[in-house]
C-alpha cells in the first residue's frame, strides 16, 4: 500500500529573503529543538511554523496552535498543561491541555510575548525536563513535544523591562527565524496575488487586474502584510462579480495609493530634506527585518556597529539598550 504524498504549507515567494526562510525550515526541520519565529503581524509565522511541523518526522502527529494572549492568566496555565477535577472552582471533570493534545507532534505557541510569569516558569519545567505537572496534581507527565513559538515584539527589550525571562527566551529561540514584512518583498507580489485570487476565486486562470489595480499593490504598503493582502484581495473579488477586478472594487485607502498624482500630492522638500527620510525609512527597515538586533543590521547594511548607532541617534531611532546590544566584558587573566 503506497502511503499518500505529504503535504506541505507553502511559502509562496521567489524573493532572496523568502527563499531563505524555507531553506532554512528544511534545515532546521529534522531535529526536535526549540524555535523562536519572529515578525510583525501577519507575515505568515503560523505557516512557516507548519511547514516546520509538516517537513519534520512529527508530520503524522498533530501540530496544536495556542495564542498565548487570547486566554486570561487564571485560565492559560490550565489550557496548557490541562487540570484534575476539583483544581479550582468549576473544574467538574479532569481535563488534558494542548501539551497532551500535541504528544509527539509540535506546540506552536503563538504571541509567546504575553505569557504571564506562572506559566512561563511551568514552560520552562518542560524545556529543562521534558515534564509538566497538570493543575492540581503533583504527578509528573512525561511530554515528547517539539515546541516552535513566535511574536511580534521584541522580547530583548521585554527581559530589559522584567517583562519576559530571559532564561526561557535562550530556550525557545534555539533556532530562530524572521519572516520578512510584505513591504520588503515587492518581487514576491504578483505571485502572491495570483495564487491567492486562484484559491480564493477557484478559478484558473484567476480574475485579471486591471493596471490601475497593480499600480495601487505596487504603491501600498502593506502594514498587515500578507494577512492585509488575502483580505484586499477577498474584498475586491466579492465586489467584482468574479470578474475583472477594477480600482473601484479596493479598499479606499488602496484607491488613493493609485492616483496619478498620488507622489506628486505631498509638499516638495529640499533634496537634502527627502534624502534624510530616505535614509531614515531605510534604518527602520534593516531594523525591522533583523528583528531589531542592531549588530545584524550593521552588517546587512555594510557599516560598523559606530556608524549605525550615530545614525540611529541622528534620526531618534536610539533605544535604550538591550541585553543583546551588550558585548560581555572580558575577565582579567
Amino acid at each position: 500500500m503506497t502511503r499518500p504524498a505529504r503535504v506541505v504549507t507553502p511559502l509562496l515567494g521567489e524573493s532572496r529573503l523568502i527563499r531563505d526562510i524555507r531553506e532554512r525550515i528544511d534545515r532546521i526541520a529534522s531535529c526536535d529543538a526549540a524555535v523562536l519565529i519572529t515578525g510583525e503581524s501577519g507575515t505568515g509565522k503560523e505557516r512557516a511554523a507548519r511547514r516546520l511541523h509538516e517537513l519534520s518526522a512529527r508530520a503524522h502527529r498533530p501540530f496544536v496552535a495556542l495564542n498565548c494572549a487570547a486566554f486570561p492568566e487564571a485560565l492559560l496555565e490550565g489550557e496548557l498543561f490541562g487540570h484534575e477535577r476539583g483544581a479550582f472552582t468549576g473544574a467538574t471533570e479532569r481535563r488534558g491541555g494542548r501539551f497532551r493534545a500535541a504528544e509527539g507532534g509540535t506546540l506552536f505557541l503563538d504571541e509567546v510575548a504575553d505569557m504571564p510569569a506562572a506559566a512561563q516558569a511551568k514552560l520552562l519545567r518542560v524545556l529543562d525536563h521534558g515534564g509538566y505537572e497538570p493543575l492540581g496534581s503533583d504527578a509528573t507527565v512525561a511530554a515528547d513535544v517539539r515546541i516552535v513559538s513566535a511574536t511580534n515584539a521584541d522580547l530583548e527589550e521585554r527581559i530589559v523591562r522584567g517583562q519576559f525571562r530571559g532564561d526561557i527566551y535562550h530556550r525557545l529561540k534555539v533556532f530562530r527565524l524572521h519572516m520578512p514584512p510584505l513591504r520588503m518583498r515587492g518581487e514576491d507580489l504578483p505571485l502572491l496575488v495570483e495564487e491567492l485570487l486562484r484559491d480564493f476565486s477557484g478559478t484558473s486562470p484567476p480574475p485579471e487586474l486591471a493596471p490601475r489595480v497593480w499600480r495601487a499593490l505596487r504603491r501600498y504598503s502593506f502594514p498587515g502584510n500578507v494577512r492585509e493582502l488575502e483580505h484586499v484581495l477577498q474584498h475586491a473579488l466579492v465586489l467584482s462579480g468574479g470578474s475583472r477586478i477594477e480600482l473601484v472594487h479596493l479598499p479606499e485607502e488602496l484607491g488613493r495609493a493609485a492616483a496619478p498624482d498620488a507622489v506628486a500630492a505631498g509638499p516638495v522638500v529640499p533634496l537634502a530634506e527627502a534624502l534624510r527620510r530616505a535614509e531614515r525609512e531605510h534604518l527602520c527597515r534593516a531594523l525591522a527585518h533583523c528583528g531589531q538586533r542592531r549588530a545584524e543590521a550593521a552588517l546587512l547594511l555594510g557599516v560598523s556597529r559606530k556608524t549605525l548607532w550615530r545614525k540611529l541617534q541622528e534620526h531618534g531611532l536610539e533605544r535604550k539598550r538591550s541585553v543583546s546590544d551588550v558585548a560581555p566584558r572580558r575577565r582579567r587573566p
